[in-house]
C-alpha cells in the first residue's frame, strides 16, 4: 500500500480533513450530534500539469487552502448562526440581487481583504517600521535582518493576543485534535479518542510552520531588494509574497516526508510555535476529528500496513 497523507483544519466546532480530492467537514452541532459533510474539490492542479512543477504548486496550494479554509469555516459557523437568528436585512438584499450568491460573494471580499490585511501587517508594515535604520546603519543585511526580527515579532504577539480569545481557545482545541488524530494514524494505531489521546498535538506539516517558515524564508528573499526608491522597495516585497510562499511550501512538504536531521531541526521553531496554536483537546473533539478522517480516507487498511511495514 503507497504512504498517503491527509491534511486538514480546525472550524468552529469541528475539524476539515482532507484527501487527494475530497474534503470532509465534521462539526458538532449545538444539539451534540455530529455533522458529517463530504465535498469532491476540483483542484487546479488537476486540470494542468504546469501548476504540479515546485514552487508553483506552492501558490496554487496555498490558494486553495484559503478558498477551501474560508468555505468550511463559513459551513461551520452556519450551524450557530442559527441559533443566534435571522440574517440581517443587508444578507438579505445583498441575496436578492445576487441570485442567492451573496454568501459567496461577501465569504470572497473577505478573503481577499484578509490576505491584504495579511500583506500590509505581516510584510509592509515591519518595513515601514526599520526604514528609518538606514540614516544610523549602512549595513542592508543587518536593516533587513531586523526587520525580520520585527516581522516575525508581530507574528508572534498576534498569535498571542488571539489566543486569548475563548472562541478561538476552542479552535487550538479542534486543531489539537486533528493533529493528535493524524498522528495517531501514521503511527499504525486504531483511531479511537483513547489512542489519539496519547500522541502530540503538534504536527511537521502543520499550517503554523508554514505561517512561520514564510517569515524566516522573506528575510532572504528581501536581502536580495536593494533599490532606492520607497515605493519600488515595497512593491517588490508584495510580488516576492507568492514566490516566498511557494519556496515555504516545499520546505513544509520536505519536511512532512523526511525523518532527515537536519531538515528535523530546522522544523523545530515550526513545531514550537504550534504550543501556541494548539491545545490539548477532550474527546468529543477527538470523536469529531475522527469522523472528519472517515469521511475521507478508509483508515483500517493503512493502520494495518503502517503495522507491517509495508508501506511503499
Amino acid at each position: 500500500m503507497k504512504k498517503t497523507y491527509v491534511g486538514g483544519q480546525a472550524v468552529i466546532e469541528g475539524v476539515m480533513m482532507r484527501h487527494d480530492d475530497e474534503y470532509a467537514i465534521a462539526v458538532r452541532k449545538p444539539d451534540q450530534e455530529i455533522e458529517v459533510k463530504v465535498e469532491k474539490y476540483d483542484s487546479f492542479m488537476d486540470r494542468h500539469s504546469f501548476a504540479k512543477l515546485p514552487i508553483i504548486r506552492g501558490v496554487v496550494n496555498f490558494v486553495e487552502s484559503l478558498l477551501v479554509g474560508m468555505q468550511t469555516l463559513t459551513y461551520s459557523a452556519s450551524f450557530y448562526e442559527e441559533e443566534e437568528g435571522e440574517p440581517s436585512g443587508f444578507f438579505k438584499w445583498l441575496d436578492d440581487k445576487t441570485g442567492g450568491k451573496g454568501e459567496d460573494l461577501v465569504m470572497g471580499a473577505t478573503m481577499c481583504f484578509s490576505v491584504v490585511l495579511a500583506i500590509a501587517i505581516f510584510m509592509i508594515l515591519p518595513y515601514l517600521l526599520t526604514g528609518f535604520l538606514d540614516r544610523f546603519i549602512d549595513s542592508h543585511l543587518v536593516i533587513t535582518l531586523l526587520e525580520g526580527v520585527v516581522r516575525i515579532a508581530i507574528f508572534l504577539i498576534y498569535i498571542v493576543l488571539i489566543s486569548q480569545m475563548k472562541d478561538i481557545q476552542r479552535v487550538f482545541m479542534y486543531h489539537g485534535a486533528e493533529h493528535k488524530t493524524i498522528n495517531c494514524m501514521e503511527h499504525g494505531e486504531d483511531l479511537t479518542p483513547e489512542n489519539a489521546m496519547k500522541y502530540s498535538r503538534l504536527h511537521k506539516r502543520c499550517g503554523t510552520s508554514f505561517l512561520l517558515i514564510v517569515m524566516i524564508v522573506s528575510i532572504l528573499f528581501f536581502m536580495f531588494i536593494q533599490v532606492d526608491k520607497i515605493w519600488l522597495k515595497i512593491v517588490l516585497r508584495i510580488l516576492l509574497v507568492p514566490v516566498i510562499a511557494g519556496v515555504s511550501y516545499e520546505f513544509i512538504r520536505l519536511a512532512g516526508r523526511s525523518e532527515n536531521k537536519i531538515v528535523t531541526f530546522l522544523s523545530k521553531p515550526g513545531m514550537m510555535l504550534q504550543k501556541l496554536t494548539t491545545r490539548e483537546p477532550d474527546k468529543e473533539m477527538l470523536e469529531v476529528a475522527i469522523k472528519a478522517v472517515e469521511g475521507v480516507f478508509d483508515w483500517k487498511p493503512y493502520v494495518k500496513a503502517v503495522r507491517e511495514g509495508t508501506l511503499e
